[in-house]
């Protein structure tokens, strides 16, 4: 990943930019409607020496609700319903509160940082900072594709530590692929400190990503290379 060239080498004005990215948002967020998607969930515990690994159905509905449907689990019981559990119960959560913590000018202040490279495409660099500091928030770093201005890669920091997060202090790292002009997880990096447990490590693939059936299927096996 090549870093910014600077912030006053790009075609387009910031203001333009954020405003593109905010249109393609809200076109993301309806394709999503109907969707679903197979995720693998791998987490470990390094001090106790403890790892796990569940692999889900994952759908949202066309009013944005999120169900799943286990797959497959194996390793330990207490990764299982202490880590994974509850990082699945996070994220319905946040899926319900979809509005409230998007990456979205209503939510956040950006900051244009330059243009650089991911993965040979070229992407405008922001800093993101929430405007208030609430759960599911965060301080970090968004990348949008320049052709597309769809968001590709975040990484930060959550600005809060909720009580009902399945870790605090976390950290995290976000990756996604365009295909058919829509933004589709592919990979999320996280740590953080559970109580009880220390520093936990957790890992998303995501594939076989199902749209609305009048769009079809994107993303088919994206989360395995």
């Amino acid at each position: 990943m090549a870093g910014p060239r600077g912030a006053d080498d790009s075609p387009e004005s910031p203001e333009t930019i954020v405003e593109r990215y905010a249109a393609a948002t809200r076109t993301q967020t309806k394709a999503l409607e109907n969707a679903s998607m197979e995720l693998d969930i791998q987490a470990s515990v390094p001090k106790l020496k403890k790892r796990g690994r569940l692999q889900a159905l994952r759908r949202i509905s066309a009013l944005g609700r999120i169900t799943y449907e286990v797959l497959h689990f194996e390793g330990d019981g207490v990764i299982k319903n202490h880590v994974i559990e509850h990082y699945l119960a996070a994220e319905r959560e946040a899926q319900a509160e979809q509005a409230a913590l998007a990456v979205t000018p209503q939510n956040y202040k950006f900051k244009f940082k330059g243009r650089g490279q991911l993965e040979g495409r070229d992407v405008y660099l922001f800093e993101v900072t929430p405007r208030q500091k609430r759960d599911g928030l965060f301080k970090g770093s968004l990348w949008i594709d320049a052709s597309t201005f769809m968001g590709v890669r975040e990484s930060g920091r959550l600005v809060k530590n909720p009580s009902k997060l399945w870790a605090r202090n976390v950290q995290f790292v976000r990756m996604y692929d365009i295909k058919d002009g829509i933004s589709t997880p592919r990979e999320m990096q996280s740590t953080g400190d559970a109580l009880g447990f220390g520093k936990v490590e957790l890992t998303v693939n995501y594939s076989n990503i199902s749209l609305d059936e009048k769009r079809g299927t994107a993303g088919e096996g994206n989360a395995q290379e």
